[in-house]
């Protein structure tokens, strides 16, 4: 690097500050005072209702941003109601505080998005008609997906001298075909490989529910901005929980797709090399949202329904529309199985808590629930988490390489300090094989562990699996642990959303739990208090329509979402 990383790093903050309007940004003291600095709810953004405390919104942009589904904006656009641009300011002003509060952004490009938004309104004034199904809605990114003329450094400083892009990402190019507003990129760990969004360019996502807590990763400034109401929608990466944890650890919904469906291609490029494995474990590109309404609309919108679909602009993405599944089973019975706890990752109290209540709902509204056997050497999370971690191991730098801060030139974070978690018994296949005969033998396992969930859906006639997402909640900063309950279905490609449910209480949840393993966190009723809980839905692969209708009957009966397109506002 031309520079000491801590100068191109303070550099970038500085640009990335100066393109806030200067009448959006908050005084130290007046950001303290509305995140509750030294008060008993400290940290607690939206329960404390600091987007009301700021003073920043006007009173229709609140309702812009709190009051609608994508669906609801989408059609208050399409029908004049509201214009591209009053929304997209509405949403850029709350992510600019947003940014302020929790650290969630990376590249902010408002006045680019604000500039589109005036051209989409010229467009629909002169034509009287819309652009695209997405038109004038705003969307955020991940840092991971290219927008040309910004940067997307991954959160790694050398890539800052790359500069900005000069290409979009294959999923940027539909959605701006589609007619949406891009706006900012959120923040992510270094490496993409931990579930703590911490890089020493933009610093540390925090979790807007209680800031003392992890937002997830690694599309952790993703959950923290939306669950903030920053974005009615962003899109992340997941190849162990990506979208899954943050989903989780921020309380907002979150939808992995089988592979392939989203297009994935353009992504930014790795500062060292990577070892792609063939037959290896694939990241999908999915949304996070407010709704299981506004993950389908997504859904619905990328994959298309007609001609025109996701294959059109990605040649990796499979050329499949989206299937319109039959009304009439929207109120159907579901047969579901539920998830054995494994008792090497046991799960923390106001988990298997949500788990319960969730399962006893759902009983109670006449759906069938099958508790499936906890199978250690067949259908285990840990044996699920044992493999992908041999897979993820294979990407990394090979073992002869110099360590990692060297190849980097920057010290690494505390999440990525900390290592490969070293499970608590052995890995199914010996690392010690020569790399073709270890990818054999893992491809051997991982096909050996598919048939035996296959096998586990014929035996029960399943719809699907309702599973936890994590063995705890939101955690303390650097203390999540593996995340064998999401990874578990990234190694077979299973479709996998989170359902927001519960919380977690000192009160209803008081008795402290230690650790099994070294690297997993102790549950403490104190520092998880108010962290929402969430149940994860899982469909074997290629089922994401059955998938999305099945969390929307479940989420009828743990949620009661209305039907109409204005949701609950956060509480």
């Amino acid at each position: 690097m031309t520079a000491p990383w801590h100068e191109l790093a303070a550099a970038h903050r500085e640009n990335q500050r100066e393109c806030i309007n200067t009448d959006w940004l908050l005084s130290p003291e007046l950001l303290a005072q509305i995140a509750g600095i030294g008060q008993s709810d400290e940290g607690r953004l939206i329960a404390r209702r600091a987007v009301d405390k700021s003073k920043l919104l006007t009173d229709q942009e609140l309702e812009i941003t709190e009051s609608y589904s994508v669906r609801g904006l989408l059609e208050g656009i399409a029908t004049g109601r509201m214009s591209a641009w009053e929304v997209t300011q509405a949403f850029c002003k709350r992510a600019a505080l947003a940014q302020q509060l929790t650290s969630c952004l990376t590249e902010i490009f408002f006045d680019t998005g604000l500039q589109r938004a005036r051209e989409l309104d010229a467009y629909f004034s002169k034509n009287k008609k819309t652009m695209g199904p997405l038109h004038g809605l705003p969307i955020s990114l991940k840092e991971s997906f290219q927008v040309e003329g910004q940067f997307s450094t991954l959160g790694f400083v050398k890539s800052i001298e790359t500069g900005p892009a000069s290409s979009n990402s294959d999923v940027v190019r539909l959605l701006l075909d589609a007619g949406a507003v891009l706006y900012c990129k959120t923040n992510i760990p270094q490496t993409m490989m931990t579930a703590d969004s911490e890089n020493n360019i933009f610093g540390r996502t925090l979790n807007p529910h209680k800031t003392s807590l992890t937002a997830g990763g690694s599309s952790g400034g993703e959950g923290a901005l939306v669950a903030f109401r920053g974005s009615p929608l962003g899109i992340g990466t997941d190849i162990a929980g990506s979208i899954r944890i943050p989903s989780l650890c921020c309380g907002v919904y979150g939808f992995k797709p089988s592979t392939n469906r989203v297009p994935y291609g353009g992504q930014a490029p790795f500062p060292y090399p990577m070892l792609r494995v063939p037959g290896g474990i694939t990241p999908a590109a999915g949304p996070l949202a407010h709704s299981v309404e506004d993950l389908e609309v997504f859904m619905r919108t990328i994959i298309g329904t007609k001609t025109s679909n996701a294959w059109c602009y990605d040649p990796q993405s499979l050329p499949l529309v989206w299937r319109n599944l039959k009304t009439t089973e929207e109120n159907k019975q579901l047969n579901i199985g539920l998830l054995a706890e494994d008792p090497e990752y046991p799960l923390q109290p106001p988990v298997r808590r949500a788990l319960q209540e969730a399962a006893a709902r759902l009983t109670r509204a006449g759906h069938r629930l099958v508790v499936l056997p906890h199978n250690a050497t067949s259908s285990g999370a840990g044996l699920g988490g044992r493999l992908s971690f041999q897979y993820y191991a294979i990407l990394s730098p090979p073992s002869n390489a110099k360590p990692l801060d060297h190849i980097l030139g920057e010290p690494l974070v505390a999440s990525v300090a900390k290592g490969v978690h070293p499970f608590s018994s052995g890995f199914p296949v010996s690392p010690a094989l020569d790399l073709p005969q270890r990818i054999h033998e893992l491809t051997e396992a991982r096909d050996a562990y598919a048939a035996a969930w296959h096998g586990l859906w014929q035996e029960n006639t399943l719809d699907v699996v309702l599973a936890p997402g994590a063995a705890t909640t939101a955690v303390p900063h650097d203390s999540y642990g593996v995340p064998v309950y999401t990874c578990m279905w990234n190694l077979i490609d299973y479709p996998a959303g989170m359902i927001p449910f519960s919380k977690a209480s000192r009160d209803l949840d008081p008795q402290s739990q230690k650790a099994v393993g070294p690297f997993e966190p102790d549950y403490d009723p104190d520092s998880c208090d108010g962290a929402p809980c969430a149940v994860q839905v899982v469909a074997p692969r290629l089922r994401d329509e059955e998938c999305l209708r099945a969390m929307r009957i479940i989420d009828k009966v743990l949620n009661n979402p209305p039907s109409s397109n204005h949701p609950v506002l956060p509480q």
